[in-house]
């Protein structure tokens, strides 16, 4: 009975830190592994962590939903006719290229590179630093004009090239993808709405495809308890989403920048 209830509470903690750092411009991947170790329990590795981001996409689909499903006039037409008429599911598309690209290509010609080069802990911790470097420069460039409305399909195909380097443990997608928007001189509220939506494919690409190439180390996974790390992701991921975008547009990247050297240094240390 004890062994089930340490069971349900690992993947509540997976879906937490999922959720809570999917988002968040801190890293998901890095943060599954390192507290994973602090508190004693498995890394869930590339496979259980694709499954639990399904959570993250569907609080993603709900929280934009207005965005994705809001046909107003052009409710009369076909509904591929009108998406592939619509610019900002054209500009999703586009973004979404690099990283599909980049990761099918590690993926499938050399599948373990990650997990001998890219996820040790000294590698998380450089990342970290990198990426807060990288973070003040956008929080530190000057306002920009550039939104949704305005944007050039060039602004969504360099915003989805950073989001290629996210598949390196530690970088953050929405972190990479934020800040570069924020350099090109986009719109603060814009740049964080624009990242979330491009995450939409690139988070279900990744689960699916990491769904398929590992689908027999599923049976190794309880049902039940991986529901609860889904509803638990689900949710959690809803509150990150709400926080960072009323946070952000007022305070910026600062308290992420902090948190993210602090992070990198504690790696170090242990």
């Amino acid at each position: 009975m004890f062994k089930k209830f340490l069971e349900y509470l690992t993947f509540i903690v997976y879906g937490l830190i999922q959720g809570l750092t999917e988002f968040i411009p801190v890293s998901s991947t890095a943060h599954l592994k390192i507290i994973s170790l602090f508190l004693g329990i498995d890394d869930p590795g590339p496979s259980l962590s694709a499954i639990i981001q399904l959570g993250s996409v569907l609080a993603l689909a709900l929280y934009f939903r207005n965005d994705i499903f809001n046909l107003r006039s052009q409710s009369s037409k076909k509904f591929i006719e009108y998406l592939l008429h619509e610019r900002l599911f054209r500009s999703i598309l586009i973004g979404t290229i690099p990283i599909v690209l980049l990761g099918g290509s590690i993926k499938f010609f050399v599948p373990y590179f990650f997990d001998r080069f890219l996820r040790s802990n000294l590698s998380i911790a450089l990342v970290s630093f990198l990426m807060a470097f990288f973070m003040y420069l956008a929080d530190s460039s000057k306002r920009g004009s550039i939104n949704i409305k305005n944007h050039n399909y060039s602004d969504s195909f360099l915003i989805g090239f950073s989001q290629a380097f996210a598949i390196i443990p530690g970088f953050s997608r929405s972190g990479v993808t934020i800040s570069t928007a924020l350099i090109s001189g986009w719109e603060r509220d814009d740049a964080a709405k624009f990242s979330f939506l491009l995450g939409i494919p690139a988070i279900s690409l990744a689960a699916i495809v990491e769904f398929i190439s590992s689908f027999n180390e599923f049976s190794s996974f309880s049902f039940l308890p991986l529901l609860v790390a889904l509803a638990t992701t689900f949710i959690s991921s809803l509150l990150a989403i709400d926080f960072l975008l009323k946070y952000f547009s007022s305070n910026g990247l600062k308290l992420f920048i902090i948190y993210r050297v602090i992070f990198g240094i504690v790696i170090l240390l242990d």
